[in-house]
């Protein structure tokens, strides 16, 4: 029997396919997971690694599952790092914060973390700035939490909702702040009126940006948390993905199978759309950008991650190629350092690295999870000594298996 996860508005026909679940789950024929490859962007995915490690065997990278960490009873939609400590958040509210340093080894297989915070609906995305954790919810909704750094694993409260009973009150009295969202139907423009699907934070942390499956874009300031903006209409389809850039840049992946590129120059008062990215062929799921802000890396129901290198034209962004390798769509994307980490619905984890030129090379599939993989998040692994013969990092996945795995990854230098 297939499970529907039902959006608030009914118009929306492009989802990501998580949302469309088996019990047993898998996804089934009918499913976006089904779709195609993407066969009219060239490869990137070339033998690279696979010479160097038969000329060097010592050079080939390793990886290992450190722990399994369970206690979650939902799908786990989220995972965030702070410091010492890995938040997960899962579809029935739950957040779960875990000690790293604690729950790194075999030792503490199957141990269930804290719990600190429950009952506010699914969480989509989470992001912690400082001592705040926010949380996109399916319900609408982004929650303010305040952490206590000197207790960060008890109970938290709820230091704000967005939008705000301030920002709710100031727009309510005047016409033309008044939208449409359904049929006969309006609300302020303030106001997320489906699922908040992902957020993102500038680089100096004074804005939050938020996506959502009603297609908006909205930006919220950190420090008061008034909606400042909304894009209203920014996408045909539901929006599941949005980052920013170090040079102010905001990407949008969204349903329609396009990705979208926002700016705000210098003296405009609103954003405006600076690039529209197709090359897609079914719904954007996930997006990553490089550390330095010059590679996009974007991941869909067409089992392919394109790579989109800046151009310095008017395009802003242009192909590059595709990495394959993951036989269903791509759900989620991270980078750490100079590697990019895939996870997908055919229950892998794909760790890439760029080589020779703009080759890039498959460094591990990791393997475990028994269902798809929905979130992931990746740190430098400062337990481990690294030196000019590598680097080690730890990649967390979250799956819909309801669990949680930390893998150690070694990179060789080469």
């Amino acid at each position: 029997m297939v499970r529907f996860l039902l959006p608030f508005q009914s118009d929306n026909k492009g989802r990501e396919s998580e949302e469309i679940l088996q019990s047993n789950d898998s996804f089934s024929n009918s499913s976006l997971a089904s779709q195609s490859s993407l066969q009219s962007v060239p490869s990137l995915s070339a033998p690279c690694c696979s010479d160097i490690f038969e000329q060097q065997p010592a050079a080939a990278a390793s990886h290992q599952c450190l722990v399994t960490l369970k206690g979650h009873s939902s799908y786990v939609f989220s995972l965030t790092l702070a410091g010492k400590y890995l938040y997960s958040a899962d579809s029935n509210g739950e957040i779960r914060v875990w000690d790293r340093i604690k729950y790194s080894s075999a030792i503490h297989d199957s141990c269930d973390g804290y719990t600190v915070a429950e009952g506010c609906g699914a969480v989509k995305f989470m992001l912690v700035l400082g001592e705040k954790l926010f949380t996109a919810h399916q319900d609408n909704k982004i929650r303010v939490w305040k952490v206590d750094s000197s207790f960060p694993t008890q109970k938290y409260k709820i230091n704000a909702t967005l939008p705000t009973m301030n920002d709710r009150c100031s727009k309510i009295f005047s016409a033309g702040n008044y939208v449409k969202v359904r049929k006969n139907k309006k609300c302020t423009w303030v106001h997320h009126v489906d699922a908040v699907s992902a957020l993102s934070l500038s680089k100096d942390g004074s804005l939050l940006y938020s996506v959502s499956w009603d297609r908006t874009l909205k930006l919220w300031r950190t420090s008061d948390f008034r909606c400042l903006e909304s894009v209203q209409n920014a996408h045909d389809d539901a929006i599941n993905a949005v980052v920013s850039s170090v040079d102010g840049h905001i990407y949008t992946g969204s349903a329609d199978k396009k990705i979208k590129v926002w700016r705000k120059n210098e003296g405009d008062q609103k954003h405006s759309l600076v690039s529209t990215l197709e090359k897609h062929k079914s719904a954007v799921n996930a997006l990553a950008l490089s550390t330095d802000g010059s590679v996009l890396y974007s991941g869909a129901c067409d089992r392919s991650i394109i790579v989109w290198d800046k151009d310095g034209g008017a395009a802003h962004m242009a192909v590059t190629g595709a990495l394959r390798g993951h036989t269903k769509a791509i759900l989620c994307l991270t980078v750490v350092a100079d590697m990019l980490c895939s996870g997908s619905a055919d229950r892998t984890v794909r760790v890439w690295r760029r080589g020779a030129g703009k080759s890039y090379c498959c460094l591990a599939v990791l393997e475990g999870h028994k269902s798809p993989i929905k979130c992931l998040t990746a740190a430098s692994d400062d337990n481990i000594s690294n030196d000019n013969s590598g680097k080690s990092y730890l990649v967390y996945s979250g799956s819909l298996d309801f669990d949680v795995k930390t893998w150690q990854i070694w990179v060789p230098s080469f």
